[in-house]
């Protein structure tokens, strides 16, 4: 059996990053570092957004910025700056093609294009199996995910973020490209949490967006219908042809996926609860942990040790207890905060990033009942 001392499972974001950061440390050269991956990552795959302020490490990779955005709903209108955040989009394909020859290239890196099918961790190594072979390792990285994990229980809410996208070129200049629509719950919720996120490019190029927060996911052409009824109510019923398609599902959730890591297997991306539980961003998150657990790594503290706590897990929780009960207060609930308080701070809450005051500002935006309720429920 090949035998390494780390293994890393899944050449996504939280894979090739850690990968990256392995590589270029000295600490690691005398280690032997394995990626397995059952993708040649020569797709554009998926689409990443996130916000920071000024210049950041991505910033040669990324696609389109926006220094505006646009969220819209029943009574709500706003067009409004989001300085001193700026809007970032990268694509996978863009990503892949920086990091992964850079991973390639390191020499105590192997990569592995292979389906990894088995993962048991024995007294001393961790063993992943592979149709056509089984690797050992000393410590295993992996970004599998398994839905029926957090679903077996009750205690924490599991919604989907859900969504299909169009990446749409039009005959008309129909898009103001130095503007992002964030959220626009204008269309029929239908008893959800429903919103529109468009992303233009250009004024006839844009990826338009159908997103939902809740339990089920629909059927596709749900999705596609009710993109085609956004762009003929919104852009002119302009003509326009299909360039790409995106499908994805982010788990929302406060389930604590860190109490399933040991001292040789640690999860990470979606499948170690990296992503924003009450917005399913999971990037920029996974971009400020990556550091923190390689110096974990060299301190020579166990894996199983390494989890971050945090009051903004508690302010989430809460969301989704409410969204979990009453799915269709969720545009209320955002609507409330966009129409009351700056976008700029609103992004910062989101980030994880303010003070106790500023937090307070927020909470006190939408209507104060279902908070009370859901907060009176976790405490009784």
């Amino acid at each position: 059996m090949p035998n390494y001392d780390y293994i890393i499972i899944g050449a996504g974001a939280a894979g090739l990053l850690l990968a990256d950061a392995m590589g270029k440390d000295k600490f690691f050269a005398s280690k032997s570092i394995l990626v397995l991956d059952r993708d040649d990552k020569t797709k554009n795959d998926r689409t990443w957004c996130f916000w920071e302020q000024g210049k950041g490490p991505f910033d040669d990779l990324i696609h389109k910025t926006w220094d505006n955005i646009y969220v819209g709903g029943q009574q709500l209108q706003k067009s409004t700056p989001i300085a001193p955040y700026t809007y970032k989009m990268l694509r996978g394909i863009d990503f892949y093609n920086h990091f992964l020859p850079k991973v390639k290239a390191y020499p105590n890196i192997t990569w592995v294009q292979e389906e990894v099918t088995h993962i048991k961790e024995q007294a001393n190594e961790v063993s992943v199996t592979t149709p056509s072979q089984i690797y050992t390792g000393k410590k295993v990285f992996s970004s599998l995910y398994d839905a029926s994990i957090p679903t077996k229980q009750k205690e924490f809410p599991v919604l989907q973020q859900h969504f299909l996208g169009w990446f749409v070129k039009t005959e008309e200049p129909v898009f103001n490209s130095d503007e992002a629509t964030f959220m626009d719950f204008s269309i029929p919720q239908k008893g959800n949490t429903r919103f529109m996120y468009v992303l233009p490019f250009s004024d006839t190029e844009a990826l338009v967006e159908y997103t939902l927060f809740s339990e089920h996911l629909l059927e596709k052409p749900e999705y596609e219908e009710a993109i085609k009824r956004y762009i003929k109510e919104n852009y002119n019923d302009t003509k326009y042809t299909i360039e790409e398609t995106e499908f994805g599902s982010i788990p929302m959730t406060c389930y604590p996926f860190h109490q399933h890591n040991t001292e040789r297997i640690f999860n990470i991306g979606i499948a170690g609860g990296w992503a924003k539980p009450s917005t399913g961003y999971t990037f920029y998150n996974t971009s400020r942990q990556i550091p923190k657990l390689v110096e974990h790594l060299k301190a020579g503290k166990p894996l199983s040790e390494y989890h971050e706590k945090s009051r903004f897990m508690f302010y989430d929780m809460l969301l989704l207890d409410i969204l979990y009960d009453k799915n269709h207060l969720g545009h209320e609930i955002f609507e409330s905060m966009f129409k009351r308080r700056k976008a700029s701070l609103i992004l910062k809450f989101l980030e994880n990033e303010t003070n106790l005051w500023e937090e307070l500002k927020i909470v006190t935006a939408p209507k104060p009942m279902p908070f009370i309720k859901a907060l009176l429920k976790r405490i009784f």
